[in-house]
């Protein structure tokens, strides 16, 4: 590669922030498309990229955008998203500044170590406060030019466009400033950014070309997957022959589903792809215990999703539940609808779960669960499947049946005894005794025998409960209980 000219590459810029500040909307007008009407929820919840042209300083400039999850559930592909960018920008919300996804992506921002700015958003909203915004952020050390720092910031409204040509001029200046440089002769290199199972196509992943350019007639690896180039599609879904350095670009039919965010290598011959792949590969193990202790009750679960980082996602949220006495076992994840060998693998355990997100059961796998009568539950909004996961996964918990002590009493005469009943006279130590109570019968400490109560009286009137003083009784025993004796009375409850 070093023999090769370099020129400067398109930037690739993440557009992060919380879920309810524009971020979608942001890219909406620049891109004029509509993201936000088509997601389940309003969340945007798959990482997607958009490349537009604008004029800059008399020349035409490239930028290509991703689309990175706001929902606190898929920080990982939003993570994933940063480390594919080079310039990032935080959306914040004029009306409400600075929350607590703010805060995450800000974080996420700071560990990948790339340059960003600002964008105040919603400045056409009544209650709208740049000023605000702005102590906000530098209470989070985010230091905006103009309030005692050197972060470039953009006021801007994503419903009228207000600001978005300083937002996309300012971009382009950060990216200057950086001096991002590509070899468009070398062999391409870049990341995965969404995988996904087309029922249509087959296997299909976006790709972002970071470096070189990638053209027809070449071989594609992403981890352990592979493809050809030969169905190479752009952004708009246009066939293309080749993608240059900051370009989106996807591709059909890889072998297997590449992870999301693994690098990508080009090569010119499929046996040198292959012989790659040999090297480098570890495989896929799904099998990832989440928490729990030596001894837990486990709780296998089978992730279906329309694309990969959904799944990613999904596991991440599991992985965030503590049920005590349990924990999640992960036997299976893959993309596409519920299939027949999905019921299967749960027959072998009666407490598996099969989860999907965005995906149905097929034909053959309903029937197949008609016999076996499998839990499958699918959604279409992340929230909604934590929430009831939680229930399901409390119901499965292992009960602990303990003993608890309610009162007790001291016996203080006895009187008439018939069978196995006999009156007493007693007098309250702790608590309460009731109607129907079982109780121990204690003498010098130890516990001789059980009981229960089946009448109980105070000031001669029957009563269900004595709390406090001297009542009668007649308790149902074997043995024969004497005066000193200690009536204990419990209970067992179930935790």
């Amino acid at each position: 590669m070093s023999n090769t000219t370099t020129t400067v590459r398109p930037p690739v810029v993440a557009v992060m922030g919380h879920i309810d500040h524009g971020k979608s909307t942001l890219l909406d007008y620049i891109r004029k498309a509509n993201v936000v009407s088509t997601e389940a929820g309003g969340i945007t919840q798959h990482l997607s990229a958009y490349e537009i042209s604008i004029p800059y300083q008399g020349a035409e400039r490239r930028i290509t955008f991703l689309d990175t999850p706001g929902h606190a559930a898929f920080t990982g592909m939003r993570e994933r998203g940063a480390t594919a960018a080079d310039i990032a920008i935080l959306v914040v919300s004029a009306e409400d500044g600075v929350k607590a996804q703010t805060i995450e992506a800000l974080n996420t921002i700071r560990d990948a170590k790339i340059p960003y700015l600002v964008a105040i958003n919603k400045i056409d909203r009544p209650g709208a406060n740049i000023d605000k915004a702005k102590q906000m952020l530098a209470e989070q050390e985010v230091l905006v030019e103009g309030y005692g720092g050197s972060i470039p910031w953009v006021a801007v409204s994503a419903l009228n466009g207000t600001g978005i040509n300083e937002l996309l001029e300012s971009i382009l200046l950060v990216a200057d400033l950086e001096e991002f440089t590509c070899s468009p002769s070398a062999l391409a290199e870049g990341l995965v950014i969404e995988s996904r199972l087309d029922p249509k196509r087959g296997i299909t992943a976006t790709l972002i070309i970071k470096d070189g350019t990638l053209k027809k007639g070449q071989f594609v690896v992403a981890g352990s997957a592979i493809t050809t180039t030969r169905m190479m599609e752009n952004f708009l879904g246009a066939s293309v022959q080749e993608a240059g350095p900051g370009s989106p670009v996807q591709l059909v039919g890889f072998d297997v589903l590449p992870e999301v965010g693994v690098p990508v290598k080009v090569f010119a011959k499929k046996r040198e792809a292959e012989d790659y792949i040999k090297e480098v590969s570890t495989g896929n193990d799904y099998s990832v215990t989440k928490g729990g202790a030596v001894g837990d009750k486990v709780v296998p679960i089978i992730i279906k999703t329309d694309v990969f980082g959904t799944a990613e996602a999904v596991e991440k949220e599991i992985g965030k539940m503590v049920i005590e006495g349990l924990h999640v076992k992960i036997i299976g994840r893959g993309i596409g609808a519920i299939s027949e060998n999905d019921i299967r693998l749960a027959q072998s355990d009666k407490d598996t779960i099969i989860l999907g997100f965005n995906v149905a059961l097929d034909a053959r796998a309903r029937l197949a669960n008609e016999a076996v009568g499998a839990t499958v539950e699918t959604f279409t909004i992340i929230y909604k499947l934590t929430e009831w996961l939680e229930i399901e996964l409390e119901k499965r918990r292992p009960r602990i049946e303990t003993r608890e002590i309610i009162g007790t009493g001291k016996v203080l005469k006895t009187f008439s005894q018939t069978k196995d009943r006999q009156v007493l006279g007693c007098r309250i130590e702790s608590g309460s005794l009731s109607d129907g109570a079982k109780v121990t019968i204690i003498r010098r400490d130890f516990p001789i025998t059980t009981g229960r109560i089946v009448e109980l009286q105070q000031a001669k009137q029957k009563v269900k409960e004595v709390h406090e003083g001297e009542c009668g009784m007649m308790v149902e025993c074997k043995n024969d209980i004497a005066p000193g004796d200690i009536l204990e009375a419990f209970i067992f409850v179930t935790k």
